[in-house]
């Protein structure tokens, strides 16, 4: 079955008005499917390049408005697939999209390194900036009905939720594509892209970091186990997070002394890909990380679903030094506070008596199986 992904429709609505637009997300999250669509879409007025051609890459490097207007004819609409694999990517994009009037370029990425060091300043205000996830809960929901939902809801918690996963039957199956996808596809772009020799040393950063999803993270702690310096594990994780592996959330202090403000959490974009790992596919019933995985779960759900939404909140943790926290906290454009803690037994928590004192005015929610899809759905 193939879903619908939401920025299939919010691409294609910015056809016409001479913009760039940047479709990010790290490698089989849906971007060649979906610009596959699109140009099935508009297949006459459109031209589709791959980045990754050796060809199509040199084709590109000559770099004048003759050449771009000889190969881009009467066309109004480019595609380049994979194109941070084009040298200069950014360079050619400006001149393209400032002198080939009437057009509209797509060009996606599974990696953000090249495409914004060498495009941000050039194409400020002439482009739009998209990611792209493993499919989220709200677009299963548009082929799914709500029993389909929760059978598959654990499932869901232990292999994640990258598209070609929904083609296959057997766990089995989703199990070596999950590692497959660790061993050859993750890491790809940011070997090609910096300066890193080899990927032994980012899985064993991977892998420490997925042991400690929900947890704050020493980088003095990552790098003794490493034996590297701080400074190199920080750079390591600023490019993991641009290939769409990590992120992390930072914890929110305003109004307290006691309030953590200096840590990070890491959280990964899919479960299964954490799993994957730790090389634990185990179930649910013998999982001892089962809240760490529903914490996760919840978190990039929930930004996948503001997402959809085109709401892009801040988001933070929430800590005091004594022990009282909240897994998730997001502050509006009009710094309206959303809070949440995740649950994932019955559990008779209440919001922490420290935050109702200082965010009075912030919304709290608890996040248990009974309630979860009314927040991401």
């Amino acid at each position: 079955m193939e879903f619908k992904r939401y920025l299939q429709d919010r691409l294609e609505s910015q056809i016409g008005k001479q913009k760039v637009l940047m479709l990010y997300g790290s490698r089989r999250t849906g971007k060649t499917t979906i610009i596959g669509n699109i140009h099935q879409n508009h297949l006459e007025e459109s031209l589709i390049l791959l980045g990754e051609d050796i060809q199509v890459a040199e084709l590109l490097q000559l770099r004048t408005v003759a050449n771009y207007r000889q190969l881009i004819g009467e066309k109004k609409l480019v595609i380049i697939d994979e194109a941070q694999a084009v040298p200069n990517i950014g360079k050619i994009l400006k001149l393209m999209i400032d002198n080939v009037k009437g057009i509209t370029i797509i060009a996606t990425g599974s990696s953000s390194l090249d495409l914004v060091n060498d495009a941000g300043e050039p194409l400020v205000g002439r482009q739009k900036e998209y990611q792209l996830f493993p499919l989220a809960q709200t677009e299963f929901g548009k082929s799914e009905n709500l029993l389909e939902t929760v059978n598959k809801l654990s499932e869901r918690l232990i292999y994640g939720s990258y598209p070609e996963l929904t083609q296959m039957d057997s766990l089995d199956e989703k199990e070596e594509y999950l590692k497959s996808m660790v061993n050859s596809y993750l890491l790809k772009d940011l070997l090609a892209l910096t300066n890193i020799k080899g990927s032994d040393i980012l899985i064993k950063l991977l892998k420490l970091l997925a042991w400690q999803v929900g947890s704050q993270v020493s980088t003095v702690e990552l790098g003794n186990s490493l034996q590297i310096n701080k400074e190199t594990v920080e750079r390591y994780m600023d490019l993991l997070s641009k290939v769409f592996i990590i992120f992390p959330l930072g914890g929110y202090s305003q109004n307290l002394r006691k309030e953590v403000s200096k840590s990070k959490k890491w959280y990964f974009y899919d479960n299964g890909i954490r799993n994957a790992l730790i090389n634990n596919f185990s179930p649910i019933h013998l999982r001892n990380d089962l809240g760490a995985l529903w914490e996760q779960y919840f978190i990039y759900e929930r930004i996948k679903f503001n997402a959809s939404q085109n709401h892009y909140p801040q988001y933070y943790f929430w800590r005091t030094y004594d022990g009282q926290e909240l897994d998730l906290l997001e502050i509006d454009s009009q710094q309206q506070m959303q809070s949440f803690e995740c649950k994932w037994g019955k559990s008779k928590a209440k919001v922490p008596v420290a935050f109702a004192k200082a965010y009075p005015n912030a919304k709290w929610e608890l996040i248990e199986k009974g309630n979860y899809l009314d927040w991401i759905s």
